[in-house]
C-alpha cells in the first residue's frame, strides 16, 4: 500500500492532469463557437433585394437585414470565380491568377498550395460542406473535396440550365462528392433540399459545421414556374425583368425554407448566417450562341440602381453588393458603413472558430469585434482586380485603372465615393496628390500578382 505522502502526490498529479485536459477542452468549447452558413446569390444586384428598395419581394432576406447587420459598403470581385476564390482564401483572387470566370474547357483552378477556409476550419473541429455552385475548377479532380470540403453537391460550372443542369456548351456539371449524377428538378429547389438533408445528418454530430449554400439564382437562363412570375406581371418593366424578379423571389422563398428548417432542428441559436451576392447584376443576356439557342435572350436582368455599371467592370454596380450578417441574439440590428472586403470573412470566421494563427497567405482582417460592437473599422485599402479594370478603394476615395484595350477611356479615374457614390465625376485632375499616393499603392498591389494569362470573359 502507498503511504499517505505518496497518495497525496498521486492525487495531486491526477488532479493537475485532469485540470490540464479540462483547460484544453475548455479552450474552444463547441457551444461557444458558431456554426456558419454562407448563402450566396449569383449575380444579384444592389437593388434586387427588398431592403434596398427593390420591387422584388424578398421577405426572408429582408428579415435577416432587419434583425442583423447590413454591410452597406461590402466589396467583392466584379465576377464570380474571383469572388469565390477570395472568400475561400482570404486574399485577392488576382494573387492566384484568377481574374475572370473560369469557363468553357479551361483547366484553371483554385491553387492547391493556398490554405482554404474549409481546410483551416477542419483543424478547429468543423464539419464542412459546399452545396450548389463551385466555379473554381471544372473537372471532378478539382471539385470542392480537393480543397477541404467534407461533402459537396451541385454544379462545377458558372452557369447551367436550371433543369438539365448542363453547362451552356452541353458539358456535364451536376455532381455529388466527386461523381457526376443526373437528377430531376429545378436547381434552386435541389440546392435547398440537399442543404436541409445535410443539416439533418450533421445536427447530432459533435462537430460544429460550415455550410456554403451557393445558389444559381438569379443567374440566367431564367426558367421559373408561372407561380413565381404572376406577382410581377404588373410591376416588372418587361418580361425579361419579370422572369428575373421571379428567380429572386424563388431564391428568397428557398432561403426561408432553409432558415425555418434550421430553427426546427434547433440550430438557429448558435449559427452565424451570412447572405451575400457574388458580384453585381448583369444588364442583359444574348443567348443565341449558348445552349443551342433554346433559351430566349434577356433584354433586362438585374438592377444595380443607383450604382454605376454592371458585372465585369470595377465600378460600384459590379463590386458593391448586398450583404447581411445575422446571428440570433448575438448581433444587434444596424447598418454598417465601413468599407469591408470579402477577403475579411476568412479571418473573421476563423477567429470565431478559435483559430489562433492565420496562414501568411491571408490578407484580410478579422472584423468581428468591430462589427459586433458597432465600432469603426480601421481604414485600409481594398484592392480589386478584374479582367477589364483594377481599382484601389480607401475611404472616401476610389482609384480605377482602365486597361489599355478600353478605347476612349482615361487611363485612370478617381472618385470620391462618399460624396459621389454613383461615380459620375472623375475628380482626378483636381486631386493630383491623392492620385499620386493611390497610384503608387495600386502599382504595389498589382506587382504582387503573378503574370496572368486567364482573360476569359464568359462563364
Amino acid at each position: 500500500m502507498m503511504n499517505s505522502k505518496k497518495v497525496f502526490i498521486y492525487t495531486a498529479l491526477v488532479f493537475l492532469s485532469n485540470q490540464v485536459i479540462y483547460a484544453q477542452q475548455k479552450k474552444v468549447p463547441k457551444e461557444q463557437k458558431p456554426n456558419v452558413i454562407v448563402i450566396i446569390a449569383d449575380d444579384a444586384g444592389w437593388n434586387d433585394v427588398g431592403y434596398n428598395g427593390s420591387e422584388i419581394k424578398t421577405p426572408n432576406i429582408d428579415n435577416l437585414a432587419k434583425n442583423g447587420v447590413q454591410l452597406n459598403r461590402f466589396y467583392v470581385s466584379p465576377t464570380c470565380s474571383p469572388t469565390r476564390a477570395a472568400l475561400l482564401t482570404g486574399r485577392p483572387a488576382s494573387r492566384m491568377g484568377i481574374l475572370a470566370p473560369i469557363s468553357d474547357k479551361s483547366e484553371l483552378k483554385l491553387p492547391d498550395s493556398i490554405p482554404t477556409l474549409p481546410q483551416l476550419l477542419k483543424k478547429n473541429g468543423y464539419e464542412t460542406a459546399l452545396i450548389g455552385k463551385w466555379h473554381l475548377g471544372l473537372q471532378l479532380n478539382s471539385s470542392p473535396k480537393a480543397y477541404g470540403f467534407d461533402y459537396s453537391y451541385g454544379f462545377l460550372h458558372g452557369q447551367i440550365d436550371q433543369y438539365t443542369h448542363r453547362y451552356k456548351n452541353g458539358d456535364q456539371s451536376w455532381y455529388r462528392n466527386g461523381e457526376f449524377i443526373d437528377e430531376k428538378g429545378h436547381t434552386t429547389d435541389l440546392v435547398t433540399q440537399e442543404s436541409i438533408k445535410w443539416l439533418s445528418e450533421i445536427r447530432n454530430k459533435k462537430e460544429n459545421f460550415y455550410l456554403q449554400v451557393a445558389y444559381s439564382a438569379p443567374h440566367f437562363p431564367l426558367q421559373e414556374e408561372e407561380k413565381w412570375k404572376i406577382p410581377y406581371n404588373k410591376t416588372a418593366k418587361d418580361s425579361s425583368r419579370r422572369d428575373y424578379d421571379a428567380a429572386m423571389a424563388h431564391l428568397d422563398h428557398s432561403i426561408g425554407i432553409l432558415l425555418d428548417n434550421l430553427k426546427k432542428q434547433k440550430l438557429d441559436e448558435n449559427t452565424l448566417i451570412i447572405f451575400m451576392s457574388d458580384n453585381g447584376a448583369m444588364e442583359n443576356w444574348d443567348s443565341r450562341k449558348e445552349y443551342g439557342g433554346i433559351h430566349r435572350s434577356n433584354t433586362t436582368l438585374g438592377d444595380n440602381t443607383p450604382l454605376r455599371d454592371w458585372k465585369t467592370s470595377n465600378y460600384e454596380g459590379a463590386v458593391r453588393v448586398p450583404c447581411v450578417l445575422y446571428w440570433k441574439g448575438r448581433l444587434k440590428n444596424y447598418k454598417n458603413s465601413d468599407y469591408i472586403s470579402v477577403i475579411d470573412f476568412l479571418p473573421t470566421i476563423l477567429g470565431l472558430a478559435g483559430a489562433e494563427k492565420l496562414p501568411k497567405t491571408v490578407e484580410g482582417q478579422n472584423i468581428w469585434n468591430e462589427v459586433s460592437a458597432n465600432k469603426e473599422i480601421k481604414k485600409r485599402p481594398i484592392y480589386i482586380r478584374g479582367h477589364k479594370q483594377a481599382c484601389l478603394i480607401q475611404k472616401p476615395w476610389k482609384l480605377i485603372q482602365n486597361l489599355p484595350s478600353k478605347k476612349g477611356m482615361p487611363d485612370y479615374e478617381l472618385f470620391n465615393i462618399e460624396k459621389d457614390p454613383e461615380e459620375k465625376n472623375n475628380v482626378l485632375p483636381l486631386n493630383q496628390e491623392i492620385f499620386g499616393k493611390m497610384k503608387q499603392e495600386l502599382d504595389v498591389q498589382i506587382k504582387k500578382d503573378p503574370k496572368i494569362a486567364e482573360t476569359n470573359k464568359s462563364e
